[in-house]
């Protein structure tokens, strides 16, 4: 049954009667007209929203309500006023609160807000893309969140012995230390990365927070391998002994001389990457200690003061109060389900390497395995053409080398330069170490490539391909979107695929002004010649060439052309 009319005029007399007696001479104000039931009008005012808000939020539930199936809005109708609200509110641009304040308003978690909202969007198609945009943001961060709280909470449990002696926990209390990490964390997440949903990058940034407050702990309450090597830190008499006669700055640059044990010992003990992690340490996590004003504090820095920083960022994004994961609040509470579905997802390893299906699979876990698979498979290139390209540019009528290295050059610093607009300046060398992987792929695959063309051609003179500039940059852009994709892994992907983020494809083609067809013509050839490919990486460039055949080939307006260059050129890329 559709709801009531619009109870306008009992609600304008109940607020009239909330009006103040002493308002002076002046006329009083015209009543507003309330929109809504009563209940409604009670949310709205929870929420602050506007009357444009108000009025088409209530608009879109009558019209939700009476579709069929009506039925089950009703029953909540809490619920779906508050979908009702949010959606109109994004639509608008007139959001006067925050995600989180919307869910505790409306008791209801963020996995099942979610699952309502699609269930409108299902009835209704009432979700613009604007919404649509919004939501997938907020759902990424979340996923990453719960991800790295989760890790965050097991890793605590390897670092910080469970009863530490009296003395000890006298002076220093358990649930205090991992609320100062917890926001410190959100904190520099917040103020670091542009890029909240990168999931590798975050983690690698939790161990530089782990890094900084396990030297401030004392090693009496820590585990092995850390308690060795805090005191080693210590014996080095660089941790938690500021002199006054030093500046600031100075005690830095000599802490982080010397103090990479700590660093060292949890990149080991979490398959990250050192230099990456080092260098993420080194240039974005000291200057933002420095730029919130503790990284020379004598102690463990007041929770308060890091919470009152937090609460601006929160407060300015209007979305998840991540400070709630410390309290198990319900409203971040995940799917039971899912997760548990998620912990049984078995690793997809080599049946001789055995020993590695004991670790489980959970998010965190599955991005630092495929990124180490990468890793490994690239041990042994190199960022320069071997001697066996080398030979076969020699046999080319032009020489191509010095245009490729110049190419590969120029293209770096463009890679380097749109990727830390995209995830934050001072990752801006992380951009170069990713880029550095990609060119050691591309020239494997190209090596591999000719191999494989001179033995099926019987030629050895590939100068018309090896003088081809879009060929080229398509392969490099390829292995770099090999590396991208398997390094951007998102947290609710438990089947191993790449959920989309910024750095997603198309990313890398408008990063090197690639026309999307060019890239889809060496696809086939890249996954032939390269047969170390994950399964999952291989359904990855699949389903870019499916993206490509779908949508992006034909924005260049000429289908003709396009229709014909794929047909013969695809298979015949050489």
């Amino acid at each position: 049954m559709p709801p009531k009319p619009p109870r306008r005029a009992g609600a304008a007399a109940a607020r009239s009667q909330r009006a103040s007696p002493d308002s002076g001479s002046a006329p009083p104000a015209a009543p507003r007209l309330e929109i809504g039931e009563a209940d409604f009008v009670v949310l709205c005012d929870a929420l602050k929203v506007s009357e444009r808000v108000r009025e088409k939020a209530w608009k879109t539930y009558e019209s939700l309500s009476a579709v069929d199936g009506a039925l089950a809005y009703n029953k909540k109708k809490k619920e779906t006023w508050g979908v009702c609200i949010f959606i109109v509110a994004i639509d608008l641009d007139e959001m006067t609160f925050t995600f989180t304040e919307l869910l505790k308003s409306i008791s209801i978690s963020v996995c099942t807000f979610f699952q309502f909202l699609k269930e409108v969007d299902v009835n209704m198609d009432t979700v613009s893309t604007k919404v649509d945009s919004t939501v997938s943001r907020l759902k990424k961060k979340y996923d990453v969140l719960l991800a790295l709280y989760h890790k965050f909470e097991r890793t605590c449990g390897l670092i910080y012995l469970e009863q530490p002696s009296s003395e000890i926990s006298a002076k220093v209390s358990s649930v205090l230390v991992l609320k100062n990490y917890w926001i410190t964390f959100l904190l520099a997440k917040g103020k670091v990365l542009q890029v909240e949903d990168d999931l590798v990058i975050s983690f690698q940034l939790l161990l530089c927070v782990l890094d900084y407050f396990i030297k401030l702990s004392p090693p009496a309450m820590l585990k092995e391998p850390y308690k060795s090597a805090v005191t080693a830190v210590t014996v080095n008499g660089s941790a938690r002994t500021p002199r006054r006669g030093q500046n600031r700055s100075t005690r830095t640059s000599k802490q982080i001389d010397t103090d990479t044990k700590v660093i060292e010992v949890l990149c080991k003990e979490h398959d990250c990457n050192l230099d990456e992690v080092k260098n993420l340490y080194f240039t974005s996590f000291i200057p933002f200690l420095n730029s919130i004003g503790i990284v020379a504090s004598n102690g463990l820095p007041e929770v308060e003061v890091l919470s009152k920083q937090y609460d601006e960022l929160y407060l300015k994004n209007k979305d998840i109060d991540a400070r709630l994961f410390l309290d198990q609040d319900a409203t971040l509470q995940p799917d039971v389900i899912a997760c548990s579905q998620l912990e049984r997802t078995p690793l997809k390893n080599n049946p001789d390497e055995e020993l590695n299906l004991i670790l489980p699979q959970t998010p965190v876990r599955a991005a630092m395995n495929n990124i180490q698979q990468l890793i490994m498979i690239l041990n042994s290139a190199t960022d320069k053409p071997s001697d066996t390209l080398i030979i076969y540019f020699n046999n080319c009528t032009v020489n191509p080398k010095d245009s490729i290295l110049k190419r590969v050059e120029s293209l770096d610093h463009i890679f380097k330069k749109k990727f830390a607009e995209a995830v934050g300046q001072g990752c801006a060398e992380i951009g170069s170490q990713r880029y550095k992987l990609g060119v050691r792929l591309y020239y494997r695959v190209m090596e591999s490539m000719l191999k494989s063309e001179e033995e099926r051609l019987s030629v050895q003179n590939f100068s018309k391909l090896l003088n081809d500039n879009i060929f080229h940059t398509s392969l490099l852009a390829c292995a770099l979107e090999v590396v991208m994709a398997t390094y951007g892994r998102n947290a609710s992907q438990s089947d191993g695929t790449s959920a989309e983020t910024d750095l997603s494809f198309p990313w890398i083609l408008n990063v090197f002004d690639l026309k999307a067809f060019d890239f889809y013509k060496v696809i086939e050839s890249f996954i032939k010649a390269e047969p170390s490919l994950t399964r999952e990486m291989i359904k990855h460039l699949e389903r870019c060439e499916h993206r490509i055949m779908e949508s992006l080939a034909w924005q260049s307006g000429n289908l003709r052309l396009v229709c014909v260059q794929l047909q013969s050129e695809k298979s015949t890329v050489f």
